[in-house]
């Protein structure tokens, strides 16, 4: 039997039809389009259709690549156009010049932007892009020296998760041979930084801190940090201009499989389940296309619904190898996309939770999340002052929106895409948490006192 059809009105510009058109005028034109019944999308009174998103080639940009690729944007009237950018500074300036109408972005890059670090910009999250999916590196030679101080079990393999106490007497060999020891990270506010910041200080080793004076982060560090773009760590890395990175996938696998280094930790046991990119758009432009948000937000997640089933994995890593999306070979995308990961060659562990795109509600913008970059920022002087606690709260809620977020859901719990089940009943806060590499506690509605908690780090006193 034939489906019944149905008859539903788009408003779409002229240029994105000049084949039905062949008119030069930019004005809206009115059409109709003939769906089946078969089709359960609730329809948008959409603002902008033809949308150009970017992205940074890395395995987290997933979510964009297959709304796009199974059709999820068109579903809701979009037509997306998904470019791979040089790095992640020009992503942030295409974003904030309007040259793209939203990213795949570093979480922390709209905090940074609305929080007073970098180039200010009004920017929004209302998407999650995933949870965990990075890893620390090192090159053999620092992995050789590692190695005999880490524990084994009783089969003589090596136990994970490695504490950075390994590379305490590397990094002092090093200086004792006059090399100052060198890693590398992909940008000032990203995970990456606080990351591999975080792993370090765990042990007593000094990141650096950040002055006005010193934007690179580097006073009274025993590490020095630099950035590097993802694509290039594991060439940096060879060359020998760093001794280590810490970068999402596929470049820890690319070192194991090139042979040049060993991933030692991923992110899954600096913080368990972390929050790692987000997609934002500006404020303005959510303000001008509201309904454009919400159709985004939906097409995004249901693509993290179609990622997180384990039987969609296998070609989830063949779109990513494509040459438009992250270009890397099958095999080096699929050893971290398949639920295991390699550290060693040949030393391949079951790792489910390496990469996560929809279960433990990773797609909701929780605003204790947020708030825990501000407190990395804080602590580590890239803000230079103390702030009250209510600071916090406030700042994260003018770029954090669940509101947005809850909209699409509640569209798609109707149209059968996701169970109510998948909104969480939430004030936006998680519990507080102990699951870090150093077992701190994060209370995120108490964010001077987790800043105090670091014997590492800026120390607050409470601001009025």
């Amino acid at each position: 039997m034939k489906p019944l059809l149905k008859k539903t009105t788009w408003i779409l510009p002229v240029a994105a039809l000049l084949f039905a058109c062949g008119g030069k005028e930019k004005k809206n034109t009115t059409i109709e389009v003939v769906e089946t019944e078969t089709s359960k999308t609730i329809s948008l009174d959409i603002e902008k259709p033809q949308l150009t998103f970017g992205f940074i080639k890395l395995t987290d940009m997933a979510p964009l690549a297959i709304a796009k690729e199974k059709g999820f944007f068109e579903d809701e009237g979009l037509f997306v156009s998904v470019e791979a950018q040089s790095n992640w500074k020009n992503v942030l300036d295409r974003v904030i010049d309007g040259q793209l109408d939203g990213s795949h972005m570093l979480a922390g890059q709209p905090i940074a932007a609305g929080a007073g670090f970098g180039r200010q910009a009004k920017l929004v999250t209302a998407f999650s892009m995933d949870l965990n999916g990075n890893g620390i590196t090192v090159s053999n030679d620092v992995w050789s020296k590692m190695k005999p101080n880490v524990p084994k079990d009783e089969n003589g393999k090596t136990i994970h998760p490695i504490k950075a106490e390994a590379l305490k007497p590397v990094i002092k060999e090093y200086k004792t041979n006059g090399k100052a020891f060198k890693m590398g990270m992909v940008f000032p506010v990203s995970t990456h930084n606080y990351e591999i910041r975080y792993w370090l200080a765990a042990a007593g080793i000094h990141p650096g801190m950040y002055t006005a004076d010193n934007v690179q982060g580097q006073i009274d560090a025993e590490v020095l940090l630099s950035v590097t773009p993802p694509p290039q760590m594991p060439a940096t890395l060879e060359a020998g201009t760093i001794f280590g990175y810490c970068v999402g996938e596929p470049w820890n696998q690319q070192a194991v499989f090139k042979g040049i280094g060993v991933p030692v930790v991923t992110n899954y046991d600096i913080w368990k389940n972390n929050p790692e990119k987000v997609f934002v758009m500006t404020e303005k432009f959510i303000e001008d296309n509201p309904n454009t948000a919400i159709a985004v937000t939906k097409a995004l997640i249901r693509a993290g619904k179609w990622l997180d089933e384990p039987s969609n994995r296998e070609e989830a890593v063949k779109i990513l190898a494509m040459s438009q999306y992250v270009g890397a070979p099958v095999e080096v995308l699929a050893n971290s996309m398949t639920g295991t990961f390699e550290f060693e060659k040949g030393d391949k562990r079951e790792m489910s939770d390496f990469n996560v795109f929809y279960k433990y509600n990773a797609t909701y913008p929780f605003y204790s999340d947020g708030i825990w970059f501000l407190t990395q920022m804080r602590r580590w002087g890239q803000i230079p002052e103390a702030k009250a606690a209510d600071w916090y709260a406030n700042t994260i809620k003018d770029i954090y929106r669940p509101d947005i977020w809850t909209k699409a859901a509640k569209l798609l719990v109707k149209e059968g895409y996701i169970p109510e089940a998948d909104i969480p009943n939430t004030d936006g806060y998680k519990p507080a948490t102990t699951d870090f590499i150093d077992g701190t506690s994060y209370d995120a509605k108490d964010p001077i006192a987790y800043i105090n908690s670091f014997k590492i780090g800026n120390k607050d006193k409470a601001v009025q």
